[in-house]
């Protein structure tokens, strides 16, 4: 029987705050300002009788960052709330990674007011209406509350957005200032959608026997393996076996099958592997398992040169009709795999278990661990720079993978040379603790990301990987983890400059220009001067540096590991590129393959 409350009137952002409660989002990121006072007071209540927990951050980029690492890393329901204006388009920038890597967070911003009394302080200057609307439904499903009443339909549609079954968005909800506090008649909260989940099937029986049949022809498979097969690990194995197909990895789908696979090359596109680019290359059929095929992972669309055929395993009918010569199994990529799985045993279906074709990746697999042993060697490099020895990325990047593993730590990598060097070198065995933002490569993303430990229902111990210009674009995580009492560490890279792009710029014209500098930061100094954090010297030889990591397990609240690094063309300095993409000078060569047909 239901209370005479649910049925009373109430406020928008009251009965705002309850729908999403009851769609089980309870975590708000919020850096509240005039354009959202009375969705603040509405917060302040609920979090006051434990209903939801709100997290007060400094910067919107953070609270961004800190709310899809959440909901990526744990799935808890979540909302990023702003003011409107520079706040609000702070938050729509930072999305991007929610976007890209397709994580279902909430995001309520304030709007100009519905009256048009004159100009609203920090709405877009200009005679059209509902500019934010406009400019914000470019980047995600975007709803304008502008009659109370309409509190139901942006209730629903933001859960089915955030809690799409195949492909998970952000949602923005823009509540204009005086909309806030009116009130609902007769707000009934039987009404609410509660989230529930929503799944999708299979794909169609007849196209997964015609994919089985002709799988029986196949040569040379190659699948690749993007972040929509997570939790299919088991089945691909099993897929391979019977196929005789070799995995190649896409960054963020490290894990979904071990990296310790006999079939496994590990990571391909054009920051590959030697191994991973081996079987691209040799590969003749393509199957793809819920992969977007980013241009760096495909070499912008090269990468497969001898591929015939394309089986493409998705849920995302554009994804699944990517390339030419495809064959596409739409559908819930577990399941379609299940089915496939048993049409092939069906048949009686078995290829060779040591064939030519496993054999001469396995040359290739156990080429690139050799080199990877021979570069994570050469550990400490003369740096002309600072005139000192100073360790080299992909070491400092190898050791703290092992204690983050040997501790079950969660880590999470920002873009840049840290990035590339992070799934290069990584040995990931099982999934849910190694995160990489490869989606957008925004900078910043990892430091923040740290927040998200510190306020999980679970809490968890979550490492940053990061490199000194992607931390300075979000520093105030080091105020907001001793505010929040987060445990965790932040590993800062610093190499003095975009090292990604000076790499690029090196590879490309022989010279670097305007991506370094050599302004002398103290990260240590830096985050020790905030209380609560712990500021270490990550030192100049690997006994300095397990030293600090040792010191960084004992600390209570966050940590941050100041660790200089070598840039250069010294052996050590990185693990290489392998393949192509379509940037720059390199444009030419890769359009004219692409015009020769192919995939």
């Amino acid at each position: 029987m239901s209370s005479p409350l649910d049925t009373a009137s109430v406020s928008v952002s009251s009965a705002l705050v309850k729908g999403l409660i009851v769609q089980g989002v309870k975590k708000f990121f919020v850096v509240l300002g005039h354009g959202t006072t009375d969705l603040g007071e509405a917060l302040r209540i609920a979090s006051e009788d434990g209903s939801i927990t709100v997290i007060q951050c400094r910067n919107e980029v953070e609270a961004t960052h800190a709310a899809t690492a959440l909901r990526w890393s744990t799935g808890e329901g979540v909302a990023v709330v702003t003011s409107i204006g520079p706040g609000a388009l702070q938050a729509v920038s930072a999305s991007l990674a929610a976007v890209s890597n397709g994580i279902g967070v909430w995001f309520i911003f304030g709007d100009e007011t519905t009256h048009d009394e004159g100009y609203n302080m920090q709405q877009i200057p200009g005679r059209g209406q509902s500019s934010y609307f406009k400019m914000f439904s470019h980047m995600a499903e975007t709803y304008l509350l502008h009659t109370p009443q309409a509190i139901y339909t942006a209730l629903q549609k933001g859960s089915a957005t955030t809690n799409h079954p195949s492909r998970p968005q952000p949602f923005f909800l823009l509540l204009p200032i005086n909309i806030q506090p009116k009130e609902v008649p007769f707000f009934d909260s039987r009404k609410l959608d509660n989230g529930k989940e929503v799944s999708i099937g299979p794909a169609n029986s007849e196209a997964i026997k015609e994919v089985a049949a002709s799988l029986m022809q196949s040569q040379k498979v190659v699948i690749k393996v993007g972040r929509g097969s997570a939790l299919a690990g088991e089945e691909l194995k099993l897929l391979a076996e019977l196929v005789d197909g070799i995995f190649v990895m896409s960054p963020s789908s490290l894990g979904i099958v071990p990296s310790s696979d006999s079939r496994n090359m590990g990571v391909g596109g054009s920051k590959g592997s030697i191994s991973g680019n081996f079987a691209m290359t040799g590969a003749e059929t393509l199957i793809v398992a819920g992969s977007r095929a980013v241009c760096q992972s495909d070499c912008s669309r090269t990468g497969y040169p001898n591929v015939k055929h394309v089986i493409n395993l998705n849920a995302d009918v554009f994804d699944a009709l990517h390339y030419n010569n495809t064959t596409t199994l739409i559908g819930d990529l577990k399941q379609t795999l299940g089915i496939l799985i048993t049409e092939l045993e069906a048949l009686k279906f078995s290829k060779p278990s040591n064939s030519a074709w496993l054999k001469q990746c396995g040359v290739k697999k156990e080429e690139w661990a050799q080199y990877k042993s021979m570069v994570l060697a050469h550990n400490t490099v003369f740096d002309t720079s600072r005139k000192e020895t100073v360790l080299t990325q992909p070491f400092v990047v190898s050791e703290t993978l092992k204690w983050v593993e040997a501790n079950e730590y969660k880590v999470f990598f920002d873009a840049g040379d840290v990035q590339a060097n992070g799934f290069q070198v990584a040995e990931v065995n099982s999934e849910g603790w190694y995160f990489t933002e490869s989606g957008s490569s925004y900078m910043g993303f990892a430091a923040s990301a740290v927040l998200a430990g510190g306020v999980s229902n679970e809490k968890f111990y979550g490492v940053a990987v990061t490199g000194d210009g992607s931390f300075l674009m979000n520093p105030q995580i080091l105020i907001d983890a001793a505010h929040t009492k987060t445990s965790g560490c932040i590993v800062v890279l610093d190499n003095r400059r975009m090292g990604a792009i000076s790499s690029l710029q090196n590879d490309q014209y022989s010279y670097t220009f305007a991506t370094s500098d050599q302004v002398v930061v103290d990260f240590a100094s830096m985050a020790g001067s905030v209380e609560g954090v712990l500021g270490l010297n990550g030192g100049t030889s690997p006994e300095e540096f397990h030293a600090a990591l040792a010191m960084a397990s004992t600390h209570v609240g966050l940590t941050l590991i100041h660790v200089p690094v070598y840039f250069g063309d010294e052996v050590g300095a990185g693990l290489g590129s392998y393949g192509r993409w379509n940037v720059g000078p390199w444009s030419h060569e890769v359009e004219e393959l692409i015009s020769k047909g192919g995939i």
